[in-house]
C-alpha cells in the first residue's frame, strides 16, 4: 500500500513540474528545432510568441521558416492547437484541434535555384545496417502522419503559393473544416488567366485511418489543373473524384491499404500522348495494396475499370536476395464491341465508329529478375471467339487487299503521292523481285514474319530485358506486321496513341487474316523509304545500283537490307574510297551465314560476287555525312518509340 501511494504521490510531483515548468520546455523545444533546421537545412525558425494554455493547449503566433538567401518558406499567422498529454509522455504527437488564421506556404524557384531545395536532399543514416522492413516502416510513417491529422480543425486564410520562374498559381484555403469526421473545403485557385473554386468534402477519420472524399468544382464545371500545363506541356482536368480509403490496418505482420478511387470526365492533352484531347468518361480502381517485410504487392483481387473494359491486375515488387518485378493482368471474356466502344475518346481515332462481333478475353503474365535478366517472362495471351470486324473506322484494312495511294509524312510534311497498283510503272509485283531481296530482309528484320500472327514473344522479352538492364528505352521488338500498318494506316508521329493503335491494328489485320502475307510483304517493299525521297524497291534500285528489281544481286539485297532502319543515313556505312566499312561487312557475313544455316541459299549463290559497287545517283551523297535528323524509322528500329 505504501509503494503505491509513493508512486502515486511521484506521478502527481511529475505532472505539477510539468505544469509548471511547460512553458520553459515549449521554448527548449523550439530552439532546438531552430537549431537543427540551421544546421540540416540552412533555414531559420521565428516564433514571435509559444504558450500554453493548459496543460495540452498551445498557442503560437507569428511564425515564421526562412530559408537563408531566400524567400520566406511559411509564415502562420496564429496557429492554435491541442497536443494528447498521454502520446506526450512516450515521446509522440497526436493533434487534437487545430485552428490557423491567415498565412501561407510559398515554394519560390528562380532559375535552378529554390527555397525548398535543402528539403529535397536525402538524409541518409549511414550508421543502421538493419534491413529495412517495409510493413513497419510504412505503417510507422502513415501513423504519425495520422496523428498529425487533428479531429477538429480550423483554417482560414491559408495559401499554397507557387512560383516556378514566373510560372505563377495560388491555392487560397478560404475554408477548411473539419468537424464530428465531417471535412469541408474550399480552395480559390488562381493563375494566369485562370481562376477556379475547388470543394473537397466528405468522411474523414484519422483516428480510426478511414476516409470518403469528393474532389470537384464548386460550379460543377470540369476542374482544369493550372502549373502542369505550362510546366510539362500537359492540359488535363476531370469533372470529380472520389477517394475512398476503407482498411490501413497491420495483420499478421502485413500492412493492409484498401478502398477505392474513382474519376470521371478525365481528359489529358500531350503531344507525346495524342495529337487530340484524350476523354475517359469513367474510370475506377478498386484497390488492395498488401505491404510485406520485404515485398509490396497489388493484390490480384483488385480491379481496374475504365469505362466497360474491367480487368484484374497483380503487380509485386521484392527485394529480398533478388529484385524480382512482377505484373500479371487478366480481362475476363467480354464482348468485342464493347471493349471498342469502351477506348478512350482521342487515343484510338482509328478505332472510332468501328463495330464488331464476338468475345474474346485476355492475359498478360510478366516476371523479371535484376539477377536473371536472360530469364524475362513475358506471356500474351488473347483468346478470340468469333470475332469479326462488321465495320471499319477512319483505318479500313481492306485498302491493303486493293491499289491505293500512299502518301508518306516526314518531319510532319506530307510526302509526294505513290499509287500503289500497276497503274504506276514502278509498282513491282512479289514475284518481280529478286528471290533474294526477300530473304536478305526477312532474315535481317524478321525471320518469323511467314509464320507469326502479328507480334514476337521472344522479341519482346529481348526488348524488355535490355531495356530494364539499360534503364532507358533502347531496343524496339516491331514486326514487319507493325511497320506495314504504321505506314500505310498510322503516322510516324512518336505518341502513345500511335503506339497503342498500331499494337491492336496489327492484331485485327493478322488474326482476322485480311490480307496474305505475300500481299503484305509486297505492299512493304513498294512503299518503304529506302534513301532520300526514294520509295519502293524500283526507285531503290535504279538510285543505288542502276537496276531493275529483278536482277539485284545477293550483296546489293544485303545492303538494302542493312539501311532499311536508317535509309537516309546510308552515307555512314562507307569510308572515304566508297568501300563498305568493317562494320557494316561483318553484319553482311553475319547474315549470310545465318541464311546458310536456316537453308535460304546455297554456295552457288554466291559465287562470283563482286565487291559492292554504289553506281547510281546515290553515289552523289556519299561524300555528305549523314545528321541525326536524316534517321527514319520504317522498319525494326533500335531506337524505336
Amino acid at each position: 500500500m505504501l509503494i503505491l501511494k509513493i508512486c502515486g504521490a511521484a506521478v502527481l510531483l511529475g505532472l505539477v513540474l510539468l505544469f509548471s515548468f511547460r512553458n520553459s520546455l515549449l521554448n527548449t523545444v523550439i530552439q532546438r528545432v531552430d537549431a537543427k533546421l540551421e544546421k540540416d537545412y540552412q533555414c531559420n525558425v521565428a516564433i514571435q510568441k509559444a504558450a500554453f494554455h493548459g496543460l495540452t493547449n498551445v498557442e503560437f503566433q507569428q511564425i515564421t521558416l526562412v530559408p537563408q538567401k531566400a524567400d520566406t518558406l511559411v509564415r502562420i499567422d496564429e496557429l492554435k492547437t491541442s497536443v494528447s498529454f498521454w502520446k506526450l509522455l512516450v515521446g509522440d504527437i497526436q493533434l487534437g484541434k487545430l485552428e490557423i488564421n491567415k498565412g501561407f506556404i510559398q515554394l519560390v524557384k528562380n532559375g535552378k535555384h529554390s527555397n525548398y531545395e535543402a528539403f529535397l536532399k536525402s538524409k541518409k543514416d549511414t550508421t543502421s545496417t538493419d534491413e529495412v522492413n517495409y510493413a513497419k516502416l510504412l505503417n510507422r510513417v502513415s501513423s504519425r502522419l495520422m496523428d498529425l491529422v487533428p479531429t477538429d480543425m480550423q483554417v482560414k486564410g491559408f495559401a499554397l503559393k507557387i512560383n516556378d520562374n514566373g510560372n505563377k498559381v495560388v491555392f487560397d484555403f478560404n475554408e477548411l473544416a473539419l468537424a464530428e469526421k465531417k471535412l469541408k473545403t474550399t480552395i480559390q485557385v488562381t493563375s494566369d488567366k485562370f481562376s477556379q473554386q475547388w470543394s473537397i468534402n466528405g468522411f474523414a477519420d484519422p483516428r480510426d485511418r478511414k476516409a470518403d472524399l469528393t474532389f470537384a468544382n464548386t460550379k460543377g464545371d470540369t476542374i482544369k489543373l493550372p502549373y502542369i500545363d505550362k510546366k510539362f506541356n500537359l492540359k488535363t482536368g476531370f469533372k470529380s473524384i472520389h477517394f475512398n480509403l476503407e482498411n490501413l490496418a497491420m495483420d499478421n505482420g502485413e500492412l493492409h491499404i484498401d478502398g477505392y478511387s474513382s474519376i470521371d470526365n478525365l481528359f489529358i492533352n500531350n503531344p507525346k500522348i495524342a495529337s487530340k484531347d484524350v476523354i475517359i468518361k469513367n474510370a475506377r480502381f478498386d484497390y488492395r495494396w498488401i505491404v510485406g517485410k520485404r515485398f509490396i504487392a497489388l493484390d490480384s483481387t483488385s480491379t481496374i475499370q475504365l469505362n466497360n473494359i474491367k480487368c484484374q491486375p497483380f503487380v509485386s515488387y521484392t527485394n529480398d536476395e533478388d529484385k524480382i518485378y512482377a505484373l500479371k493482368l487478366n480481362i475476363p471474356k467480354m464482348k468485342a464491341q464493347d471493349f471498342i466502344s469502351s477506348l478512350p475518346t482521342g487515343l484510338f481515332r482509328h478505332f472510332e465508329g468501328m463495330e464488331a462481333q464476338g468475345s474474346f478475353s485476355y492475359s498478360l503474365n510478366f516476371k523479371y529478375n535484376n539477377h536473371k535478366p536472360n530469364n524475362v517472362v513475358f506471356d500474351s495471351s488473347l483468346k478470340p471467339e468469333g470475332i469479326k470486324i462488321t465495320k471499319y473506322g477512319e483505318a479500313d484494312l481492306n485498302k491493303i487487299n486493293s491499289p491505293f495511294t500512299y502518301r508518306a509524312i516526314d518531319k510532319g510534311v506530307l510526302q509526294r503521292p505513290i499509287y500503289v497498283g500497276s497503274g504506276n510503272w514502278n509498282y513491282t509485283p512479289l514475284t518481280s523481285m529478286s528471290p533474294y531481296l526477300t530473304k536478305c530482309v526477312l532474315t535481317s528484320e524478321d525471320p518469323s514474319f511467314m509464320t507469326h500472327r502479328g507480334f514476337i514473344n521472344a522479341a519482346f522479352k529481348e526488348s524488355i530485358s535490355k531495356n530494364i538492364r539499360t534503364k532507358k528505352f533502347a531496343r524496339g521488338a516491331s514486326t514487319i506486321s507493325m511497320q506495314l500498318v504504321k505506314n500505310v494506316f498510322l503516322t510516324r508521329e512518336k505518341t502513345l496513341s500511335r503506339k497503342l493503335e498500331e499494337i491492336l491494328l496489327v492484331y485485327v489485320l493478322e488474326n482476322n487474316r485480311i490480307a496474305s502475307k505475300q500481299r503484305m510483304l509486297e505492299v512493304y517493299f513498294n512503299i518503304i523509304e529506302w534513301g532520300p525521297n526514294i520509295y519502293g524497291i524500283a526507285e531503290a534500285s535504279q538510285f543505288y545500283f542502276q537496276k531493275k528489281p529483278w536482277d539485284l544481286n545477293i550483296n546489293q539485297c544485303l545492303f538494302l537490307a542493312q539501311i532499311i532502319p536508317n535509309p537516309k543515313g546510308f552515307m555512314a556505312k562507307f569510308d572515304s574510297n566508297n568501300r563498305l566499312k568493317p562494320g557494316p561487312k561483318q553484319t553482311e557475313r553475319f547474315l549470310v551465314n545465318l541464311m546458310f544455316k536456316r537453308n535460304l541459299i546455297t554456295s552457288n549463290d554466291t559465287i562470283g560476287n563482286f565487291p559492292l559497287y554504289i553506281s547510281g545517283p546515290a553515289k552523289y551523297y556519299l561524300k555528305q555525312k549523314p545528321t541525326i535528323s536524316d534517321s527514319n524509322t520504317n522498319s525494326i528500329e533500335e531506337f524505336e518509340f
